[in-house]
């Protein structure tokens, strides 16, 4: 009798992705290539893809220099940078391979700096090494101890690979959707309301959403085991861009997830600065004004949050003081970039990043990947999930057509 009913389910899909960003569509397109007639639906909240964590980075394709050897982040990015370059000469994506620099400002950083050296050549990336006076062959403004040059590092646009990977995925992709409600039965499937009334009926979900994947995993019954932190990145542009050739960055603290201030040329011609890492006061909190009571609650009641504080407090009261004095900004930049004013640098967007905290106050350091019944979460993909996004997307696709394939 239950074979009997589940055969009468109609079901408007096979694969249901909600997360219309660089992740999502990859995952569609990966789909398409692995079992054409696979039918996959793209439920996005935004009028557009990547509006977010995608459409609001620095645009660098990296290298794969930093990550732990033979975690997802430095196998993804090594294999994914190459990747990139590849869609975006095949589709005529603007982007180019720039290389980039790593300096060290104070001798504190040459050790971390030499450990760099040993875990690119571990991860299979050229890197060379840089005296004080070699610094200045590839950035003639740039002042420092020691340097690395990574030679593989890059920029693109991400959004337009987002627009790209939609159109050749094959998916319907509905753009203003927003799921509000997830019923999810093993023996009959997955269900998704959105904000429209609509319903979606798909044998298998994957959940690509970013900033709410974890909200979205609970709809499904899944207990993602933690829990999305939100941190603002700030940005400015740089009015002389011409004291810039290429991508210049800090020597990174081991013990924080992110690569602190650097300066970026982007493929328009301009050059970033930043970004800073505060906590937002909500999830698209891309400025101090937007405040959401109920996700900065979410935020505030996670044991993790506290964790974070207490273990971290003068870095981020550091970050705090660079947020809120353009001057701290300003001096944290000399550092690299002695020449600049304060005049020269103008606000930019800012973008958030969706940090995966545990219980304990861990940050997810790799990228996370969670199964279910009939469920395939994406729970941590911050950066370099951009310059990973096609190897991710065939890992998730695989997953979900084992799922399919089960149903």
């Amino acid at each position: 009798m239950e074979q009997v009913e589940r055969e009468k389910i109609a079901y408007d899909c096979d694969v249901l992705v909600i997360g219309g960003g660089i992740v999502g569509l990859s995952t569609a397109y990966a789909i398409s290539r692995a079992a054409p007639g696979t039918r996959v639906t793209v439920l996005e909240k935004e009028p557009g893809p990547a509006r977010h964590q995608t459409g609001r980075n620095s645009g660098v394709v990296h290298s794969g220099i930093y990550y732990r050897p033979g975690s997802l982040k430095a196998r993804y990015a090594v294999r994914g940078a190459a990747e990139m370059v590849k869609f975006c000469a095949e589709y005529g994506i603007a982007h180019a391979v720039t290389g980039k620099l790593i300096v060290a400002t104070d001798r504190a950083e040459l050790p971390r700096l030499h450990a760099l050296v040993q875990r690119g050549r571990e991860n299979g990336i050229p890197v060379r090494e840089l005296g004080a006076a070699q610094i200045t062959e590839y950035e003639p403004e740039v002042r420092g101890l020691a340097a690395i040059h990574v030679g593989t590092t890059g920029i693109c646009d991400y959004v337009a690979v987002a627009r790209q990977l939609a159109a050749a995925s094959g998916a319907r992709i509905r753009y203003g959707a927003q799921v509000l409600r997830i019923d999810r039965r093993p023996s009959r499937g997955v269900a998704a309301l959105t904000r429209s009334g609509d319903i979606v009926r798909a044998r298998v979900l994957v959940n690509c959403a970013g900033l709410y994947c974890d909200e979205v995993a609970r709809m499904a019954g899944d207990d993602p085991g933690m829990r999305i932190v939100p941190f603002r990145g700030e940005y400015y542009e740089l009015a002389c861009p011409e004291l810039v050739r290429g991508l210049v960055y800090p020597v990174p603290d081991p013990a924080f997830p992110f690569l602190g201030v650097h300066l970026t040329r982007g493929i328009d011609g301009g050059v970033h600065i930043g970004p800073n890492a505060v906590p937002a006061l909500a999830r698209e909190g891309y400025g101090w004004s937007t405040v959401r009571p109920r996700e900065l609650a979410s935020t505030l009641t996670w044991p993790g949050s506290w964790h974070i504080a207490r273990r971290h407090w003068r870095y981020g009261a550091g970050e705090l003081r660079r947020s809120l004095s353009k001057a701290a900004f300003t001096s944290a930049v000399r550092r690299l970039l002695p020449a600049v004013t304060e005049d020269d640098l103008v606000p930019a967007a800012a973008g958030v990043r969706a940090q995966a905290v545990l219980p304990d106050g861990t940050l997810v350091d790799d990228f996370l990947i969670r199964e279910g019944a009939r469920t395939v979460h994406v729970l941590n993909a911050p950066s370099p999930a951009a310059t990973a996004s096609l190897p991710i997307g065939r890992e998730v696709a695989r997953r979900a057509l084992t799922a399919l394939a089960g149903t």
